[in-house]
């Protein structure tokens, strides 16, 4: 198997805000300081800078608006100018399925003409919004679906946040002036678990996120993000001091030499020095505790002396346990554990001290539950033997 490449850099690999040949800079994604910066160099006062943030941020992110002409609190001459420098911009939903159990996947399309997906899980009483970082993923973790489709690029921060955007027009959640308050939120959860590995994509999605977390606009506490990482070592630390959210370690084995083949990444950064980076993450980040993610694959990383192990190794260390039944998708090299083992699996877990949920699988009829993500334009199947060949198996 391939040795995963060095972090992405944004200059390569993200396009430009700005379009070439004088195109209209895109506000969606823009932080505070970068909107004021711009709406600066379009000739705007710098002692009117600030108010005109506020005023354009609400329309955007609190009541959802894409027309400056709507925008009625300021000047026809300024909505004027910002109709010619400036666009409000989020990804074209290609397509949409909807799961029996209500789970429901976009297919986005984004500039370049690429595709990511993005999935939204309606529950009991929340709503969680699954949103990509790259079109593609450098990762090639062998179970996951996303894996076999090669990256093309990062996604900016406006098309990270164009997806949480775009699920609430679909869901028709922006709030109505002149209605009283509604706080009810259908996406009242945002996972960065989608195609891609955030951490290879830092900036953008810590702008993002910004944005996101923002309490004038789409307005959802750092408590309601989670960043699931394959474990980027080096960006850990830095995901706690400048993000701040809930962190998810896509970990799937206690021995290297498995973790190896899972989840190849930890080669360059192995078990021992992933978990000595995430000691202190609950401490910086000021969170409750870390998220294990652990997929359960059949007579491969699913027995009792895997349970074992697992609660020794993360001794120490704030935690809950997801264990999330194999998702499987043609050719893959894996089959999901019996369920007997899955609970005897949990229950070591348990007895231990640490929660273990069992995840059930949502939207897996539409193929888009955890670790299916694929845009329809890279689906090209692979033969079992070149993706099992591909994993070292």
């Amino acid at each position: 198997m391939t040795k995963p490449s060095a972090p992405i850099t944004q200059d390569v690999h993200t396009i430009p805000r700005k379009l070439p040949e004088g195109g209209k800079v895109n506000l969606v994604g823009l932080t505070r300081d970068q909107l004021r910066d711009v709406l600066i160099e379009a000739g705007t006062p710098e002692k009117q800078a600030k108010m005109r943030v506020g005023q354009i941020w609400q329309w955007i992110y609190h009541w959802g608006v894409r027309d400056f002409a709507q925008m009625t609190n300021l000047a026809k001459d300024y909505r004027a100018m910002l109709v010619e420098r400036f666009e409000i911009t989020v990804p074209e939903i290609v397509s949409k399925q909807v799961s029996m159990d209500g789970t429901r996947k976009y297919l986005l399309k984004i500039a370049g003409g690429h595709e990511v997906e993005a999935v939204y899980i309606p529950e009991e009483n929340r709503g969680t919004l699954c949103i990509s970082s790259q079109v593609g993923c450098t990762l090639t973790c062998s179970f996951c679906h996303t894996g076999t489709q090669k990256l093309v690029r990062n996604l900016t921060a406006g098309e990270i946040v164009g997806q949480v955007m775009v699920a609430r027009d679909d869901l028709e959640e922006w709030p109505e002036q002149n209605t009283p308050k509604n706080e009810t939120r259908l996406v009242s959860n945002v996972v960065l678990m989608g195609m891609g590995e955030p951490l290879y994509n830092f900036e953008n999605v810590r702008d993002a996120m910004q944005v996101v977390m923002d309490g004038e606009g789409l307005s959802l506490s750092r408590r309601r993000i989670t960043l699931s990482t394959s474990g980027v070592v080096p960006e850990i630390a830095k995901t706690a001091e400048e993000i701040g959210c809930l962190l998810a370690i896509s970990f799937h084995a206690t021995t290297d030499e498995v973790r190896d083949k899972l989840v190849p990444i930890n080669k360059k950064w192995n078990i021992e020095t992933l978990l000595n980076a995430l000691r202190d993450y609950p401490r910086l980040s000021n969170s409750e505790r870390i998220t294990f993610e652990y997929v359960m694959l059949k007579g491969v990383n699913d027995s009792d002396e895997d349970a074992r192990r697992l609660v020794k190794l993360i001794r120490g260390i704030p935690a809950k346990i997801n264990l999330i039944p194999f998702n499987e998708w043609p050719g893959a090299p894996y089959e999901r554990s019996d369920w007997e083992r899955i609970e005897s699996f949990a229950d070591i877990i348990y007895k231990a001290g640490y929660a273990s949920p069992i995840r059930t699988p949502r939207g897996e009829d539409i193929m888009a539950a955890c670790g299916q993500l694929k845009s329809a334009t890279e689906r090209a199947r692979k033969s079992r033997a070149e993706i099992q060949a591909e994993a070292g198996l």
